[in-house]
């Protein structure tokens, strides 16, 4: 009875999770790749949404920065279009020599050193939390302008559900979300174009009375604060605008997802970005100032925008509703990139041992559920720590983004310099990476000594925070390698020459030992002994089985998981080679695979009705003192193996490997 209700109960879950996040995917299939991937169109959507949504709070920030001195959003536009077009293109440079992903994490660690490498990683995970954040929060903040003041009191559990629906959109996989919101995308770009160039035509027989009326105010200032007051005014407000240029490093590290050629893909991509941005950020400044807008309670520029736009035609009311409607859903895509971007940063970082593992690991839908799951979360919490508050979010957010923008701009300018010999037109990458270093430097001092006590110093601890758990963490993963290089060098030249070689198959009705190994090392030999010294001339055959895990290092091609298989199939055909040499008739499984405990359970359960009388071993690492932060960094991979086969009666044991740390 019991079994019944816990096949019943495991059944309906597989069905509930099959309708949330899909089927599963082959790994081996090799049109996989083609299927997940994005074309230019697509990237845009996924990835430059972010970049586009910025245009919903960033221009607001610099024009709100601007006070009184209004007549200076005409130059504020030129510099911002500028701006986004100088960081774009010299991230399309980067895209050329990281066609594998151009990340700020990569770029920092391969130019730079692994030192500025972390941190700049550690930079861009805050940042792409804060993404997730910073767009819903503006999402909510768009949306409630057209309810009353009393209503906005349901706007923070409002942005929760929206954060909890990403999630759930997310593990079903990058294209799939995409795909769902590239009609949002569309009508928000049509959309603001249109309400950008009716503000700006509409406009122009005013162009000579509001040219007189900037020039006397400039005249004015001149008078009053003087040139040096005027630039410092500008230089803040440009520096407050920074929210505008946050989305631009999305596209660079999200190149894995895009179609082949992906250097072309991505370049086409980061076009598309840099210029719809520079025009609708660029433009909704200049109709702030046509249009004389001013800040009102509870509402954000953009709603009073479209309502001093198409308030006074027929129907106007809904026409600019549906205005900010479309930038509501924009900035709900928007949130998609920090979906798609953050876990593939913790991928890479825990690749090098930055962060645990598990990080790196893919779901069966080939996406990866750990960052999914910890980027949403965070997100959460940060929206509640701030209450949703847009001008604090996006403080902290811009000041994440340009210390990962400033060591990318600094790594390429070295970059180029050290490689000049080589590098065709190097004066000309160099001219435009120094100029990016510039324009970034500058941003980032301003951000931080104007709202350091703001919000500033809250995501630069967190920051600090990070980077000293990543130093920790990769701290232990050496001691750990150095423990167990130790067996490799007493275990792995074992003198079998000469013995006996076992050339029989396995006997199906002898004792046999199936042993789970990770590679040719110490660990597996470890085992491998253990079992022959525990239980004498008991076990008569030995099959070895190895999962190769296909985490997202891996995860670039049919060809790479080709080669994925034949490095395990050779390292357990040495395993088989040397039990033969010891007498014992063996044989040995590869399975390929993006979990081990699924994988492993499948050859094992596969394994038992060949070979009746078998029992499963596998080695689990054993520390003297184990904390909270081994068990965070090791996962219980052989226990959670041993549990899943002993429910199919399957004799499990889980050998000890002793390492001091």
């Amino acid at each position: 009875m019991a079994f019944a209700e816990s096949e019943f109960i495991t059944r309906a879950w597989n069905k509930l999770r099959s309708v949330l996040i899909g089927a599963p995917k082959d790994v081996e299939d090799p049109r996989i790749f083609h299927k997940i991937s994005l074309v230019a169109l697509l990237a845009w959507i996924g990835l430059g949404a972010d970049g586009l949504s910025s245009s919903c709070y960033g221009p607001e920030e610099a024009f709100r920065a601007l006070g009184g001195h209004a007549y200076l959003a005409l130059a504020l536009a030129a510099a911002t279009a500028v701006t986004v077009l100088v960081i774009s293109f010299s991230y399309s440079k980067i895209i050329e020599h990281f066609p594998h992903g151009g990340g700020g994490y990569n770029v920092a660690t391969h130019t730079l050193g692994y030192r500025f490498g972390v941190v700049s990683g550690s930079a861009l995970l805050i940042d792409y939390v804060l993404t997730i954040t910073v767009s819903i929060a503006a999402c909510g903040d768009a949306l409630f302008s057209f309810m009353p003041l009393a209503y906005h009191v349901y706007k923070i559990p409002f942005c929760i559900v929206l954060i909890v629906a990403l999630i759930v959109l997310n593990l079903r996989g990058v294209k799939e979300s995409v795909l769902f919101l590239a009609p949002i995308f569309g009508l928000f770009f049509a959309s603001h174009i249109l309400m950008i160039l009716f503000g700006i035509f509409s406009h122009t027989n005013d162009a000579v009375p509001i040219a007189r009326e900037l020039h006397g105010q400039l005249q004015q200032d001149l008078a009053t604060i003087g040139l040096w007051g005027i630039l410092a005014v500008f230089i803040r407000a440009y520096s407050m605008g920074a929210g505008t240029y946050t989305g631009i490093e999305a596209v660079s590290n999200g190149i894995q997802v895009m179609r082949e050629p992906r250097v072309q893909t991505g370049k086409h991509t980061m076009a598309l970005m840099a210029g719809s941005l520079a025009f609708i950020a660029g433009g909704l400044l200049v109709c702030y100032l046509l249009l004389r807008i001013q800040p009102v309670e509870g509402r954000t520029l953009n709603a009073v925008l479209a309502d001093a736009l198409f308030g006074s035609w027929p129907g106007g009311r809904v026409i600019a509703l549906i205005t900010i409607l479309t930038e509501v859903a924009l900035l709900f895509v928007a949130a998609q990139a920090g979906f798609i971007d953050g876990p593939r940063v913790m991928a890479n970082m825990a690749t090098d041992s930055w962060l645990p593992h598990r990080f790196a690991s893919l779901s069966e839908r080939l996406t990866m559920n750990n960052g999914i799951l910890l980027m949403g979360i965070s997100s959460i919490a940060v929206l509640l720590y701030t209450g949703g508050h847009i001008t604090t979010l996006v403080i902290m957010y811009s000041i994440n983004v340009f210390v990962t923008f400033s060591l990318s701009q600094l790594g390429m300018t070295r970059y180029s310099v050290a490689n000049r010999r080589r590098i065709r037109n190097w004066r000309r990458n160099l001219a435009v990476f120094g100029t990016g270093l510039l324009l970034c430097l500058t941003i980032l001092t301003i951000a931080v000594y104007e709202k350091f006590t703001h919000g500033g110093w809250v995501t630069l601890v967190i920051t600090f925070c990070l980077v000293v758990f990543c130093y920790r963490v990769r701290n232990h993963y050496a001691t750990v390698k150095r423990g167990v290089r130790q067996l490799d060098d007493l275990l792995l030249d074992i003198p079998v020459t000469g013995r006996e070689v076992a050339a029989a198959a396995p006997d199906r009705k002898e004792m046999t030992a199936v042993l789970l190994v990770d590679g040719y090392n110490g660990m597996g030999m470890h085992c491998f002994l253990s079992i022959i010294r525990s239980f004498p001339k008991l076990y008569r055959n030995f099959i070895f089985v190895s999962v190769a895990v296909v985490d997202s290092g891996a995860f670039k091609g049919a060809e790479e998981i080709g080669r994925l298989r034949e490095l395990v199939e050779n390292d357990l055909k040495k395993f088989a080679d040397m039990a033969r040499r010891l007498g014992f008739p063996s044989d040995y499984r590869a399975e390929i695979g993006t979990e081990v405990v699924d994988a492993a359970y499948e050859v094992c359960a596969g394994l038992s009705k060949e070979f009746p009388r078998m029992t499963v071993f596998t080695g689990k690492l054993i520390f003297q003192r184990e904390s909270v932060f081994q068990k965070l960094l090791h996962n219980e991979t052989a226990y959670a193996i041993q549990r899943r086969l002993q429910w199919l009666g399957i004799t499990t044991v889980v050998l000890p490997i002793r390492t001091q740390v």
